[in-house]
């Protein structure tokens, strides 16, 4: 059902979000987790459909959509990892140089006094744990191309993100700091966000186990992002729902009124939990854990309707701050009321995407699942 799910997906879902609106994120997560299914099943259809929605990306001009020049985003720099997926797929030179470009931006990206990459220019001074999947990746991935040396700046800045965000009586990373304590949300003690939104967490242990993978052989500090992992992964799997496997969109309380099993968090812990076992981290009991989330996903919000299969449970964005014009909202203030109360999408790309990235996870756990067929 999950193949069937994506291809229909692929097809039809992806192509239409992307003509509804610019190039994000949310788009190379789903461009990413066709390139992990074409790589997991040795089918290159999964490759052509990101070859066939590569129009919106980038232009015949070589223009990259929704990049504007001035500007610090890290959510932009995730372009550079579709933007180099589709230089190794086609070869054309635009891409190359365009996956360039996005390592330019990081050279002289703002950072926060802690060494940071900041989140945004609407969002200085600010550590999200968002950030660090948007930036590292493809980060690494350079400079495992390149041969050039960053691999310290990297571990530093994740390691610094613990420091700024875990809090230790919880086992649990809180969303945002802002080390100015400028934002309404932050702690004026700590700079801290208050309350611990489970994709959030997904973020961050996809970014370690993508980055560890890289770094590997790289650098003799791998090890630490592999602590990182371990830590993060025991911390979260305490407040892992018994029935479905699942986790709580506000992870550490599940009677909150409002709070649910949300589909995309819980689909990125699965990734990490999985492929933190093929690359030898985490125990081969994780690797169970992880695979028992993704059916528990597919039995809980994966459904056939009469127009196909669509999922459910998923939230369609969460942040801190007023957020970009024109909607200057109010309502971000990182409490549990507040992620609670975000819209669920279904067939969002953060969870679709998330999906891919786990079944490819358990597809080359060779082990399949109830769902995969």
């Amino acid at each position: 059902m999950w193949l069937e799910y994506f291809e229909k997906y692929l097809e039809t879902a992806f192509p239409r979000f992307l003509e509804m609106k610019p190039w994000n994120y949310k788009d190379d997560l789903c461009v990413i987790g066709a390139s992990y299914m074409a790589k997991a099943t040795g089918d290159g259809k999964w490759n052509d459909y990101i070859t066939a929605n590569s129009r919106w990306l980038v232009g015949e001009d070589g223009k990259v959509a929704n990049w504007n020049e001035g500007e610090h985003n890290i959510d932009k720099v995730s372009f550079g990892r579709s933007l180099r997926i589709l230089r190794d797929l086609t070869g054309d030179d635009r891409y190359e140089k365009a996956v360039k470009k996005a390592f330019d931006f990081l050279k002289d990206y703002p950072r926060t006094e802690t060494g940071n990459f900041w989140h945004k220019d609407i969002y200085p001074n600010q550590v999200w744990l968002d950030g660090l999947y948007m930036a590292m990746p493809f980060y690494a991935k350079t400079l495992a191309e390149t041969g050039q040396d960053g691999w310290d700046d990297i571990v530093d800045q994740f390691l610094s993100a613990h420091r700024l965000l875990w809090d230790e009586s919880l086992g649990l990373y809180v969303h945002g700091c802002d080390i100015s304590r400028k934002a309404d949300w932050a702690d004026p003690a700590t700079g801290r966000s208050t309350s611990v939104w489970l994709r959030a967490e997904g973020w961050y242990l996809m970014a370690l186990a993508d980055v560890y993978e890289l770094a590997e052989d790289r650098t003799g500090r791998a090890g630490e992002l592999a602590e990182l992992l371990e830590n993060g992964i025991e911390g979260l799997l305490k407040y892992q729902d018994k029935a479905t496997g699942m986790f709580y969109q506000v992870v550490d309380k599940a009677d909150f009124p409002g709070n649910y099993l949300e589909t995309s968090g819980s689909a990125m812990a699965a990734y990490a939990l999985m492929k933190g076992v093929r690359l030898g981290i985490l125990h081969k009991g994780h690797g169970e854990i992880g695979s028992r989330i993704l059916d528990g996903i597919c039995n809980t919000y994966l459904k056939r309707e009469e127009d196909g299969c669509h999922l459910y449970g998923i939230c369609a964005s969460a942040g801190l701050g007023q957020g970009p014009d024109p909607h200057n909202r109010k309502d971000r203030t990182g409490r549990p009321e507040y992620y609670v109360s975000e819209a669920q999408m279904r067939d969002n790309q953060h969870g679709t995407a998330a999906c891919m990235m786990a079944v490819s996870e358990q597809l080359r756990r060779r082990e399949g699942c109830s769902c995969c067929n």
